[in-house]
């Protein structure tokens, strides 16, 4: 049986006397019978029955050569449909995605906050004309803007100075009734922009209708400071002229506008809404006096709330949420 099934498979098996058992193939010529039957083994290779000749399974590596082409596609396939995308539309997206960041960044940028585009591009706004409200010394709105009189500052409308005698005098008020009484007698004003600053208002130079100018005359007639931080200087010749005639302010003592902003925290924003202007004569005739100091409770009308948040140091205590009036139970 041995040898009909390898006789179907093109071996031959032979058995001599006096030799040792092997194999031949048949129609071939005699083979050493150092080839076992481990040329039969499939796995590495085969013997072909008609002449002995031997190959390798290249089944393998067949499948592994068409996994790499595959692959190969892919990667050429992606390389293509990139490089059928215009380049222009690849800068663009680019452009518009890095103009996108640098706008969020700018939108979130707290330091941004006082920096003004108008500013950096170099446009200013028109002239602003028109009858004045008085905010505070230095501070007026004409048509809605808030408009800071450039290179000076005044006391603040709730600073107090002393007198030439020694008693305090609300001193922001004062400036504030002067610059009113100078607007009224020569309007319409027109304010030219300079800048914008970080509360947003129009910082400009004022002049009143027959050409005086705002800022100068605060100064001189001791109303208002030459703030040499941004005036650079401008108004100095007319705070010596002020000092040496010892007029208004000069005439006692006073603490600098910007540094009684910066011991008095609440006091260094702007004024919300205009001040009710009071004159020298009808504080004089109201009768009323800082002295005792006095509760809402112990205040019987509107009126006198009004003067004693207006001409009282303690005045600010009947106005809690700053909004410019005084014992709104009354008011």
């Amino acid at each position: 049986m041995l040898a009909s099934a390898l006789h179907r498979t093109g071996y031959r098996y032979l058995s001599r006397a006096g030799s040792s058992p092997g194999f031949e193939v048949v129609g071939g010529g005699p083979r050493p019978a150092s080839s076992r039957v481990r040329d039969l083994d499939t796995k590495t290779g085969w013997a072909h029955s008609c002449g002995g000749e031997r190959g390798l399974d290249r089944s393998r590596h067949e499948n592994r050569s068409d996994q790499w082409r595959k692959r190969a596609g892919v990667k050429r396939s992606r390389a293509l449909s990139w490089a059928s995308v215009p380049r222009r539309l690849i800068f663009v997206t680019v452009a518009a995605a890095g103009a996108l960041a640098a706008l969020t960044a700018m939108r979130h940028s707290d330091s941004l906050r006082e920096v003004n585009l108008q500013n950096l591009v170099g446009t200013k706004p028109a002239p602003i004309t028109g009858v004045a409200s008085v905010i505070d010394g230095d501070t007026i709105e004409v048509h809605g803007q808030r408009i800071r009189f450039n290179g000076i500052d005044a006391p603040e409308s709730r600073q107090y100075c002393d007198d030439a005698k020694g008693f305090e005098y609300p001193c922001g008020r004062r400036s504030a009734e002067a610059v009113d009484s100078f607007l009224a007698a020569s309007r319409p004003v027109r304010c030219t922009f300079v800048e914008w600053d970080r509360y947003h208002r129009f910082v400009g130079d004022c002049r009143r209708a027959d050409g005086a100018s705002v800022a100068a005359w605060m100064v001189e007639h001791g109303q208002a400071l030459d703030w040499h931080r941004y005036s650079h200087g401008a108004y100095a010749p007319q705070q010596a002229k002020a000092e040496a005639a010892k007029v208004c302010l000069w005439v006692g003592k006073f603490e600098a506008p910007w540094d009684w902003r910066a011991s008095h925290a609440d006091g260094a924003a702007p004024a919300k809404q205009p001040l009710g202007i009071i004159s020298r004569k009808l504080v004089a005739q109201s009768g009323y006096s800082c002295e005792p100091r006095r509760t809402c409770k112990q205040i019987s009308s509107c009126d006198e709330a009004q003067w004693y948040l207006q001409n009282c140091s303690w005045g600010g205590r009947l106005d809690r949420d700053g909004d410019g009036v005084a014992c709104e139970t009354l008011c």
